[in-house]
Formats: structure tokens, sequence, C-alpha cells
């Protein structure tokens, strides 16, 4: 992701703390990054053609259109960050759903074929664990948050945290294996992305 913030687009939303923008204010001035986000979630947990890059921006933005102001860009960015990870847990949670029968005619089991669609399950049972991480210690669910859900670097994640580089990398460190454990998951494990910065 592009270092935060670009000096024309922080001097458009108010680099100052005092000054507060709406979501119809700030996504034409941040569509770009959104766009960029937003791509990198999709082809990261695997969405499919079922829901576009376009489809999640707008989802998101309807999730935000509510919320009152935002502080600046890195705020924006995190919120948008967090309303589509719900999104494409929902969408997860569906396909899933829809996986198992949802509200298709049953059909005998020698005539349906047995599709495994692991990646909506991980995404699934990590979101679970980051509620679980949530109650435990908030700021390494937000740090997940943001590294894992929103693809921030260190730097991008310390930014909008307002934390330090070093606690971003402890912290992720911890978050990770903390994670793992709760899944089972062997640390060799690729698929679920919490093995290497993501």
């Amino acid at each position: 992701m592009s270092s935060i913030p670009p000096i024309e687009q922080s001097e458009a939303i108010g680099a100052s703390a005092n000054v507060l923008h709406s979501a119809s204010v700030l996504l034409p001035l941040l569509y770009s990054d959104l766009r960029r986000l937003a791509r990198r979630e999709r082809y990261r947990v695997r969405a499919g053609e079922t829901l576009r890059t376009t489809a999640l921006i707008h989802e998101a933005y309807l999730k935000l259109h509510g919320t009152p102001l935002f502080n600046d860009r890195a705020h924006f960015l995190r919120a948008s960050a967090l309303a589509m990870r719900h999104i494409l847990i929902n969408h997860a949670r569906d396909r899933i759903a829809a996986k198992r029968g949802g509200s298709a005619t049953k059909l005998p089991l020698d005539l349906v074929e047995d599709v495994a669609v692991a990646s909506d399950e991980i995404l699934v049972e990590i979101n679970e664990a980051l509620m679980r991480l949530a109650a435990l210690s908030p700021r390494l669910a937000q740090v997940v948050e943001c590294r894992y859900f929103a693809g921030f670097d260190d730097a991008e994640t310390a930014q909008a945290l307002q934390l330090t580089d070093r606690t971003v990398r402890r912290d992720w460190v911890k978050a990770r294996a903390w994670l793992r454990r709760e899944l089972g998951r062997d640390p060799g494990a690729p698929d679920d992305g919490l093995n290497g910065a993501a």
C-alpha cells in the first residue's frame, strides 16, 4: 500500500485533528486506496466473482454512511477495512450455508459432488477467534484487523493505531501466535495467511 498519507490528500481531507469529514466527502478522495484495499482483500480471501471489488467498496460505504464523522484518512481507511471485513465474513457465511444446503432442494448424496470451500470456513474461524482475542486484548485484535484484514504494513498499522512500529511488530507476533494456537493451526500451514506478514 502507498505510504500514508500523500500530501495532497492530507491537505484535502484536513490533516489537523479538529477537522472532521463524513464518508461522502472522503469516499471520492480515497477511492483509489479503498479500491486497492478491497481488491487485496477479495484476492486474499478468494471471494470469487460473486462479490466484486466495486460492490465491496459500495457495501462498505453503505455501512459507513451512517457513521457521523471521521478524524482523518487513517481513521476512515481503518473503519473501511473493518466494514469490508464484516461484509466478507457475512459473504463467507452465506456461501458456507449455501454449500451445506441453505434453501436448496435436497438431492440424494450420490448425485452431489463434494466441493470444498475451505477458505470461507477459515475466514469465519479467524473472525470468531479474533472476537475472542478482542475480549482478551483489544489492541492485539486491532493490530490483526489492520495487518490481516486491511493489509496494512507495520508503519501504516502504527499510524492508524497511534503506536510505534516496534509495538506493532511485537503485537503482530503475539497475535499471530495466539490465533494459530486458538485455531489449532500448524505454524507451517500456508492457507490461513497468519504465517507471514500480511
